[in-house]
């Protein structure tokens, strides 16, 4: 079968995948409704393009804290990549740096940072999760930091894991064989089968529920690394991020797997990026399946997108090729949204190309 678009590369992955697996990758939090709202979000944009600009060049390349990437499309965090394929994270890293864009290594990797780095250069940010052990997050920085990673994304959502019934029904655990790599010494490395959600069990034994925004300067002082808030999608909290000292922030929920009925990204996304009154780049993370979702994205504000799901699926269906073939399919996509919405750089893309379902009002009072 010919791949078309990103979105195909999940039935191949459902195809391929022990049920556990898939069911982990694809699932989110209790009735799911966040999971469907994070892509039926993107339909409620429509576009307004702009005619007669001449397109015949177009630059889809831009900075991220400094550095220069191919295009505004990056690499979520995403846990436990050799699940999926047996070169995991190792091919993720190759396809991203080949693509000249950022990957993020989840903390609950199956391949170490010092792995990661040894496939070959490239711009990487290391997720993380915050242990009860504060001792093992130091050394985790320190390492990550010694592999010439670039930013910490420092997931904030996840003081407990949210409900995830497919989890709990397939008494989710990491297949034999598999660890978490960076923990591997520190006996932190295993997730057994339990009675319930092996990974539910082994973040209330091991994440710090006590984390608060006192810990983002913790981290500025054991690190020099930019430290990117992941998690954020209210503009109280963004104003927080920034007094904090946030490098930027990520408006994320968590895939739609931690807090069932909160909105979608894309809707946080305008809140967010209004609050933090351009101080700090802000990036959207969650649903996006298509070059239009990116442009829609970069309309509303976000200086760029992560992607998460569709790296998962496309490894699984054809590794290092596959995650190449993903991260090249939304790059064509977004740059032919570009051209026919008449914008010739990322510069050029504004809240004007777009309009919104909640830029109407629902709700007229009647007349007196």
């Amino acid at each position: 079968m010919e791949i078309t678009n990103v979105m195909e590369y999940e039935k191949i992955a459902k195809e391929k995948l022990p049920k556990m697996v898939y069911d982990y990758y694809a699932s989110g939090a209790e009735d799911q409704w966040t999971l469907q709202e994070n892509r039926n979000a993107f339909s409620r944009i429509l576009f307004r393009p702009r005619i007669l600009i001449d397109v015949s060049k177009i630059d889809v390349s831009t900075r991220v804290l400094g550095f220069n990437i191919s295009m505004p499309i990056m690499i979520a965090p995403t846990a436990m990549q050799k699940m999926a394929h047996p070169d995991g994270e190792l091919a993720t890293a190759r396809a991203t740096s080949a693509a000249g864009t950022i990957m993020t290594l989840s903390s609950w990797a199956t391949c170490s940072v010092e792995e990661v780095a040894s496939t070959g250069p490239g711009i990487r940010f290391f997720q993380l999760y915050v242990y009860k052990d504060r001792n093992v997050v130091i050394q985790l920085v320190k390492r990550a930091e010694e592999a010439g990673f670039k930013a910490i994304a420092l997931t904030v959502d996840t003081p407990r894991l949210g409900r995830r019934e497919s989890d709990i029904k397939n008494r989710f655990a990491l297949p034999r064989g598999l660890t978490l790599k960076n923990f591997e010494g520190l006996d932190l490395g295993k997730i057994d089968k339990t009675n319930d959600s092996g990974l539910a069990s082994y973040v209330a034994g091991q994440v710090d529920q006590s984390l608060s925004w006192k810990d983002i300067k913790w981290l500025q002082s054991i690190t020099s690394l930019p430290i990117l808030v992941k998690g954020v999608i209210t503009a109280e909290d963004a104003r927080i991020a920034v007094e904090y000292g946030a490098a930027g922030i990520i408006v994320s929920n968590h895939g739609a797997r931690q807090l069932d009925y909160v909105p979608a990204t894309i809707v946080a996304l305008e809140e967010v990026v209004k609050a933090v009154e351009g101080r700090i780049p802000v990036f959207l993370d969650g649903g996006v399946r298509r070059g239009t979702d990116v442009f829609k994205a970069l309309a509303l504000g976000a200086s760029g997108v992560f992607v998460g799901r569709p790296s998962l699926f496309s490894l699984a269906a054809d590794g290092e090729a596959g995650v190449r073939k993903m991260l090249q399919m939304l790059k064509d996509e977004f740059e032919l949204t570009m051209a026919l919405s008449g914008c010739r750089s990322l510069r050029e893309i504004s809240r004007n190309h777009i309009k919104t379902d909640w830029d109407i009002p629902h709700y007229l009072p009647a007349k007196l």
